[in-house]
């Protein structure tokens, strides 16, 4: 049986690669547009936290948060949910594909289903988002003022590829969600797109509802809000030990475990299009 897993994951990973590597080919045979495109995303992303900067030029603080640590905030978020988008932004294709049946195309061809549909119309320019995300999470840890333990520079890292986990957890639900709902991308937006934008503040700004929602119901919190806390020494708003910041792995094990469940049994209520 673990064989068998192994063997599937494996091959899964390979085919994904593959398609992958086919659709950089085919970006970089135009190396203009490629460049041009790249520095646009990197220009539009970066707007956003132009917007904060604005709002730190008439106030000192932001629900008790100074700008280094709202950029923190937003560079480990944009570099997290870069990843996840770099890999598995395609999965808001799934409800175009059961719409006009050609998700039938990929049934019968030997790869994995969810290989194809993450890999298809790979686009390289979303590095953009990855780039800005980490010039700014290094600006911000050039301009904090940090006691770094070990556990403290051990969480940086697993913070930004458990949030990845994370965020593409979700991007996987969402892609199985549109099985039955055909015409749902725009609310699988609003959970990774509009995940993404929450997390760029800090958690006090908000109310107590939505921060139970995000900690208790789905998990975005573990993306970045708790390990940050802990990180800047800030306490908890729900009052929560700041070592739940450490769960985030688990968490995130935990999101892609249910998010492959739920992608499994979306793909298996498929019917066509009955055309």
């Amino acid at each position: 049986m673990a064989e068998s897993l192994r063997s599937r994951a494996y091959h899964g990973v390979r085919a994904y690669l593959l398609i992958v590597g086919m659709w950089v080919r085919s970006t970089m045979a135009y190396r203009t547009s490629f460049l041009i495109m790249t520095v646009g995303n990197f220009a539009a992303t970066g707007l956003d936290f132009v917007v904060i900067a604005l709002m730190f030029s008439h106030v000192g603080t932001l629900g008790g948060f100074t700008l280094p640590e709202v950029a923190f905030l937003y560079g480990t978020t944009s570099t997290a949910f870069g990843l996840a988008d770099l890999i598995l932004g395609s999965m808001d294709r799934v409800g175009r594909r059961v719409r006009d049946g050609t998700m039938d195309t990929l049934l019968v061809r030997p790869v994995p289903i969810l290989a194809q549909v993450a890999a298809d119309r790979f686009a390289l320019r979303r590095l953009g988002r990855i780039s800005q995300g980490l010039l700014l999470l290094v600006w911000s840890l050039v301009r904090l003022d940090i006691d770094w333990t070990v556990d403290r520079v051990l969480l940086v890292p697993v913070m930004l590829l458990s949030g990845g986990a994370i965020f593409g957890a979700v991007f996987v639900a969402g892609g199985a969600f549109q099985f039955w709902a055909n015409d749902a991308s725009e609310v699988q937006n609003s959970f990774t797109y509009g995940g993404n934008t929450l997390l760029q503040y800090p958690p006090t700004v908000f109310g107590r509802e939505v921060l139970r929602g995000v900690t208790f119901v789905i998990p975005l919190a573990f993306v970045n809000w708790l390990p940050a806390l802990h990180i800047l020494r800030r306490d908890n708003p729900l009052g929560l030990p700041g070592q739940v910041g450490f769960a985030a792995p688990l968490v995130a094990l935990g999101c892609c475990l249910l998010a492959g469940l739920l992608w499994r049994r979306g793909l298996r209520s498929y019917r066509s299009t009955g055309s």
